[in-house]
C-alpha cells in the first residue's frame, strides 16, 4: 500500500510539472521591464515627539553591480545552491519541478522548491505572495517571456542586485557589507557560499543567530560547488574546515533605541500591501524610498521600561523579560522591550519577547474570565466553596483535580476575595459556571490575539499569550470595556509629503463600562491586599500578578487610568523552572514581574496628577487591607467600622481605638456637609489587619467636579455613555468632518480630554453624519 502511494504521488508529480510547463507557454501576460532603484534615499523613523528614532541607511553602503564586478565563484555559488541548471533551462526547469515533488511526496511536506532564478525574480519583482495554482503559472509564464527578452547574464545581473539576504541587506553588495563589511566586489569564496545559502531562508541560517546552522548551509554550497565542477576538492576542504568569519559587531553609534519596536514598525511597511503590491516593491519603497514614518513610542518612557527590566533581571544566563506599556485611550504602544539587547548578537537577540511566540498568562488570565462571569449576570459577591484542593467531575467523565497555590483556601469566599487571593479552586468552579468558549470569547474581545485553546485549565492560564496581547487587554479594562487595538504607526508620507497612511482609530465596545468597572475594582484590590502588592506606586492601580506551573513563567499586568503595562519574566526558547539554583528566588508574578512594573509605572507618573478609578455602583463588603501574599499568606485582623456620614474627627477616633492608621482624602461634593465622610476604603462591615490604612473621602465643601475623558474617535453613543457616566450633559452638533472619519464617529469634543469642570457642565461633542 506504501509502494502504490509512493508511485501515485511520483505520477502526480510528473503530470504537474508537465502541466505547469506546458500552461505558462500559453499563458499571455505583460511586457517585463525590469528595473531597479538607481538612487536610494534614506527612510527615517520618528518617535512619537517627533525626534528621530532610527535611519535605515542600510542601502547608502549598497550600490547595484554589474555582473562583471560581481566575482564569479559568489555567481557560482548562488546558481549551484538555487538554481544549477540556470545556464540550460528556458525559465522553468521541469526537471526541478519534478525532483522536488518526488521529494516532497516522499517526506509528506514540502521540503523542496524546484522555482528557477528567474521565477524566484519575477516574483519578487512583479507579483504578490499569493500561493495558488494560477499564481504559480502566471510566475511561470513571466519567467519564460523573461527569458525570451533578456539575456542570461542581465537576469542574473538583476537577480543578484534584488535578492533578500536577511538583516536588511538587498543585493550582493549590501549583503557583503552587512555581514563582512566590504564591498560585494571582495567577497571571498567562503563569505559567496555564506551568503549564498541565506537566500533560501535569511532568519533560519542568520550567522549572527545561529552561526553552526549557517556554517553547515555555507559547507552545503560549497558541496555543490564541487560537484558541478565550479571549485577544487582540495579547496573546499580546506575551506570547510573554517569557522563563518562575520565582521566585527555592528558600532554602537549604528544602534538606534528601542530596536523591538523599530522591527516591528519595520514588518509592519513590509507586511501591509498598501505600501505595495509586491514583497520586492514594499522592500524597495523601504529601505530607499525616503519614507518618514511616525510611530507611538515615547522616548523617555522606553528608557524607563528598559531601565526597569535591566534594573531588577540579573544579568548574565539569568530569566529575560518583556514589557509593554499602552495608552488606554487610544491603544498607542508608548513603550515596548523584547529582550535583553536587541543588536547584542546570539540565538535570541533580535527575537521579540513582547510580540511573538507566546507564554502561559498564569492567574493574570483571570480577569477575563471573571468579566465573562460579570456580563452573564453572577456579581463579585457570588459565594464558593475555596478548598485548597478539590475535584470536579467533568462532561467527559473525567475529574479534574485543582489546587490553590501553596495549598491554602478554606471555607467560603465571595468572587472579590477569590480574584485578590487568586484561588484557583474557586476560578475552577467558576469556568464551569461561566464555559469555557464563553471565557474565551471574552478575552478575545477585550484584545487577545493568540489562539486560545478550549479546555477547562485555561481559566488558570495555560493558554500562551504574548505581553503585547496582555497589554491590550488590561488597557481594554482600563478605558472602561473600550478597545483600541495596539498602534505602532500613525503617519507614513514620502519625501515629497504625499500620505501613504494615517492612522484612523476605530474603537470598538468589548464589554460593558459597568463591568470593566467591576473587574477594575477587584483588581484593585488585588494589588492594595492581595498577591500584587509590590506593585504599589501611591496612586489607584489595578492589576494582576500570573505564575505558570513549576514557576516557568511570571506575569503582571496592570493599569492607572492613564496607562497600562504587561511585565513578563522567564527564560526565552525553553520553559525552565524558576526557582533555585537556577535563580535566587523563587520566581512569582508578585515577585520580580510586579517589581519591574512597579519601577516602570512609578517614573511614568512623575508629574501626572493621580486620578480615581470610577466605582461600579455595587459592590460587596470588603474583608480588608489582608495581605495574601503568594509566598505567605498574613492572619490576624480586626472588624471595620461603618463611618460614613460621621464628621471626620469622630471617624478618625473610631478607627484609632480599632487599631487601624487613618488616611483622609478632600473631594468635591455637592449634597454631604463639609467635613463629612462619604466613603471609605476598605468598606465597613467587613475585616481589616490590625495596624492596616483606611482611606477616609471627606466632603470639602467645594462643588463636585469631573474629569472629561476623551470621546473623540468613540461612537456617539459610546461618547454619550462616558460623559453620562463622568457627571456630564451632552449636546450634540451633527456637522461634517474636515477630513474622512467614519459616519457616526465623534470627531471632536469641546472642553476637551481631561479637562476638570463642575458636575452636571455640557460638553459639546460634534458627530460625522451619515
Amino acid at each position: 500500500m506504501r509502494d502504490n502511494g509512493h508511485v501515485f504521488r511520483w505520477v502526480a508529480a510528473l503530470v504537474g510539472a508537465m502541466l505547469l510547463a506546458a500552461t505558462a507557454c500559453s499563458y499571455t501576460s505583460p511586457e517585463i521591464e525590469p528595473a531597479l532603484p538607481e538612487e536610494a534615499q534614506t527612510s527615517r523613523i520618528y518617535a512619537g515627539d517627533g525626534s528621530l528614532l532610527a535611519a535605515l541607511h542600510a542601502e547608502e553602503n549598497r550600490r547595484n553591480l554589474s555582473l562583471d564586478e560581481i566575482p564569479k565563484h559568489v555567481q557560482d555559488a548562488v546558481i549551484a545552491i538555487e538554481d544549477e541548471r540556470f545556464w540550460q533551462h528556458n525559465g522553468v526547469d521541469v526537471r526541478a519541478v519534478l525532483r522536488a515533488g518526488l521529494t516532497n511526496a516522499s517526506e509528506g511536506e514540502v521540503v523542496q522548491g524546484g522555482s528557477t532564478i528567474t521565477q524566484q525574480y519575477v516574483k519578487n519583482a512583479l507579483l504578490d505572495s499569493e500561493r495558488t495554482v494560477e499564481r504559480k503559472v502566471q510566475e511561470a509564464a513571466l519567467a519564460i517571456q523573461m527569458e525570451r527578452s533578456h539575456t542570461k547574464q542581465r537576469i542574473l545581473e538583476l537577480y543578484l542586485n534584488s535578492i533578500y539576504f536577511g538583516n536588511g541587506a538587498y543585493g550582493v553588495d549590501a549583503a557583503a557589507h552587512e555581514y563582512f563589511g566590504k564591498s560585494g566586489t571582495e567577497l571571498t569564496m567562503a563569505e559567496g557560499a555564506t551568503i549564498a545559502g541565506l537566500i533560501r531562508a535569511p532568519s533560519r541560517y542568520d550567522p549572527y543567530d545561529d552561526p553552526e546552522a549557517a556554517r553547515t548551509r555555507r559547507d552545503a554550497v560549497l558541496d555543490n560547488m564541487e560537484r558541478l565542477g565550479w571549485a577544487e576538492p582540495d579547496e573546499v576542504t580546506w575551506l570547510q574546515a573554517t569557522p563563518v568569519e562575520l565582521a566585527p559587531e555592528r558600532p554602537v553609534d549604528e544602534r538606534y533605541p528601542a530596536g523591538h519596536f523599530v522591527e516591528v514598525v519595520k514588518q509592519f511597511i513590509l507586511d501591509d500591501p498598501r505600501f505595495g503590491k509586491t514583497p520586492a516593491e514594499r522592500q524597495s519603497l523601504l529601505f530607499t524610498g525616503g519614507l518618514r514614518i511616525t510611530t507611538t513610542v515615547d522616548p523617555a518612557l522606553q528608557a524607563k521600561a528598559e531601565h526597569a527590566v535591566q534594573a531588577t533581571l540579573p544579568d548574565g544566563a539569568g530569566p529575560e523579560g518583556a514589557l509593554v506599556a499602552m495608552d488606554p485611550s487610544n491603544g498607542f504602544v508608548r513603550a515596548l522591550v523584547g529582550g535583553r539587547d536587541f543588536f547584542g548578537g546570539g540565538g535570541q537577540a533580535k527575537y521579540n519577547l513582547a510580540t511573538q511566540g507566546g507564554r502561559q498568562a498564569g492567574s493574570s488570565f483571570k480577569p477575563f474570565v471573571l468579566a465573562a462571569a460579570l456580563e452573564e449576570g453572577l456579581d463579585l459577591s457570588r459565594q464558593y466553596d475555596a478548598p485548597g484542593h478539590i475535584e470536579l467531575p467533568l462532561p467527559n467523565g473525567q475529574v479534574w483535580k485543582v489546587d490553590n497555590y501553596g495549598g491554602g483556601g478554606g471555607g467560603r469566599v465571595d468572587l472579590l476575595e477569590a480574584t485578590v487571593r487568586s484561588y484557583n479552586t474557586v476560578y475552577a468552579q467558576l469556568i464551569l459556571d461561566v464555559g469555557i468558549d464563553d471565557a474565551l470569547d471574552t478575552a478575545r474581545r477585550l484584545g487577545i490575539r493568540s489562539r486560545l485553546q478550549s479546555f477547562h485549565a485555561s481559566v488558570l492560564g495555560t493558554n500562551d499569550v504574548t505581553a503585547l496581547d496582555m497589554a491590550t487587554a488590561y488597557a481594554t479594562l482600563a478605558a472602561r470595556g473600550i478597545r483600541h487595538d495596539p498602534v505602532f504607526v500613525t503617519k507614513v508620507t514620502r519625501p515629497d509629503g504625499t500620505i501613504l497612511y494615517e492612522h484612523r482609530p476605530e474603537p470598538r465596545r468589548a464589554i460593558e463600562t459597568e463591568v470593566a468597572d467591576e473587574v477594575t475594582w477587584a483588581l484593585q484590590q488585588a494589588v492594595h491586599r492581595g498577591t500584587g502588592t509590590r506593585a504599589k506606586i501611591g496612586r489607584p492601580v489595578a492589576g494582576k500578578t500570573g505564575t505558570a506551573q513549576e514557576w516557568k513563567d511570571a506575569w503582571f499586568a496592570g493599569y492607572t487610568p492613564n496607562l497600562a503595562a504587561a511585565v513578563w519574566v522567564g527564560f526565552p526558547g525553553e520553559q525552565i523552572s524558576m526557582a533555585p539554583p537556577r535563580t535566587s528566588i523563587r520566581v512569582t508574578g508578585g515577585s520580580w514581574p510586579a517589581q519591574v512594573w512597579h519601577d516602570f509605572m512609578a517614573p511614568a507618573h512623575e508629574g501626572v496628577p493621580p486620578t480615581e478609578f470610577a466605582i461600579p455602583l455595587a459592590l460587596p463588603p470588603l474583608p480588608g487591607d489582608l495581605v495574601v501574599d503568594e509566598e505567605s499568606p498574613a492572619t490576624s485582623f480586626v472588624d471595620v467600622e461603618d463611618v460614613i456620614g460621621m464628621q471626620v474627627g469622630s471617624a478618625r477616633r473610631v478607627l484609632a481605638d480599632a487599631g487601624f492608621t487613618v488616611d483622609r482624602i478632600d473631594v468635591g461634593s455637592d449634597d454631604a456637609e463639609p467635613g463629612t465622610v462619604i466613603r471609605q476604603e476598605p468598606r465597613g462591615g467587613g475585616v481589616a489587619r490590625q495596624g492596616s490604612k483606611v482611606s477616609l473621602y471627606v466632603a470639602n465643601g467645594r462643588a463636585a467636579t469631573s474629569t472629561v475623558p476623551s470621546v473623540v474617535g468613540l461612537e456617539a453613543h459610546d461618547a454619550i455613555d462616558a460623559l453620562r457616566d463622568a457627571g456630564l450633559h451632552v449636546e450634540e452638533v451633527d456637522e461634517a468632518a474636515p477630513t474622512p472619519v467614519a459616519p457616526g464617529t465623534v470627531w471632536k469634543q469641546s472642553p476637551a480630554a481631561g479637562t476638570r469642570v463642575a458636575t452636571a457642565t455640557s460638553v459639546r461633542i460634534w458627530i460625522q453624519g451619515g
